[in-house]
């Protein structure tokens, strides 16, 4: 007899600050993280590696339509650097290349290295990575066995520091922009050395505009679904405000707002022409708009409330 009970999702809209565990990719985290909610829909807002922990920002229901423009936004990272050891992932989880002995190195020499790896900077990124060729991600043609030319871009890094050093390990401090690869700086930083290097810890501790995150992980999002509340999940959930904190906010009447949600422009207060955060008279965010030169507001992203007003 089958006593496996079909699971009953529900609507759930909000933004969950998910301590990711070691070993999962980004993907695993969010679906294990949305059947403790049995939430119907999620996303989560840029992949953190497998080795990695930390921050993950998961967005649920509604919240999904603001998971994209999380995407590009400034982050912070603790890693650990090994010296003398390349690997063809450029992480510890990787097959070892190319062993070589470590110089003698003082904090200036590491310093110097350090250097040219900060502000705007050109990047490649690793052949283990989620970026795509041909609509494929570069990892899967890495499994095959294929010849990979991974592709240079350009990123940010706005802080590279070193924190601590024990032997041929490096703690390094990181803040960068949107596509830069903690992996690629360690690996680049290691040839600068001439004996290259590997991360072996790696830690997201923010993402803007998340700058003191209140995290949680699996373990204690499960503890809490075993007791069979939603409300002591839904507790740790984020308005999709949260996520929108960075963006200039319009607030408009009743009325204009039904005639937004059937897709028509309305007028707005003046401001700085762009994309807005439109709220309704309740207080709460009805979806993302442009405000043009005009003084008018275009609609691009709506919230399913933002017919009834909020």
């Amino acid at each position: 007899m089958n006593t496996t009970r079909k699971r009953n999702w529900r609507n759930v809209d909000g933004i969950l600050l998910l301590d990711k565990p070691q070993g999962l990719s980004s993907n695993q985290a969010l679906q294990q993280a949305r059947h403790l909610f049995r939430a119907e829909k999620g996303g989560h807002t840029g992949s953190l590696d497998p080795l990695a922990t930390g921050l993950l920002p998961l967005c649920f229901g509604e919240a999904t339509k603001i998971a994209g423009l999380l995407l590009g936004a400034r982050k912070a990272y603790t890693a650990t650097a090994v010296l003398g050891l390349t690997t063809d992932s450029d992480d510890a989880d990787g097959a070892p290349l190319l062993e070589r002995p470590v110089p003698d190195l003082d904090e200036a020499a590491i310093e110097a290295a350090l250097a040219p790896l900060r502000g705007p900077i050109r990047q490649r990124a690793p052949i283990y990575s989620a970026l795509k060729q041909g609509g494929e991600p570069l990892y899967a043609k890495a499994r095959r066995g294929e010849a990979i030319e991974a592709p240079e871009r350009d990123v940010v890094v706005h802080g590279l520091s070193l924190t601590g050093r024990d032997g041929p390990r490096l703690q390094l401090h990181i803040e960068c922009g949107s596509g830069t690869y903690v992996r690629s700086l360690v690996r680049d930083l290691g040839e600068t050395l001439r004996c290259g290097a590997h991360v072996s810890v790696l830690r997201r501790l923010w993402v803007e505009p998340f700058m003191l995150p209140r995290m949680i992980t699996l373990e204690q999002l499960r503890a809490l679904a075993e007791q069979g509340s939603d409300v002591a999940l839904d507790a740790h959930l984020l308005p999709i405000e949260a996520g929108l904190s960075e963006f200039a906010r319009v607030s408009i009447d009743l009325a204009a707002a039904h005639r937004l949600g059937q897709g028509q422009a309305v007028a707005c207060e003046a401001g700085e022409p762009g994309q807005v955060a439109i709220f309704g008279e309740a207080g709460r965010c009805l979806g993302l708009g442009l405000r043009q030169a005009d003084g008018r507001l275009q609609p691009q992203r709506l919230f399913r409330w933002a017919a009834q007003g909020g």
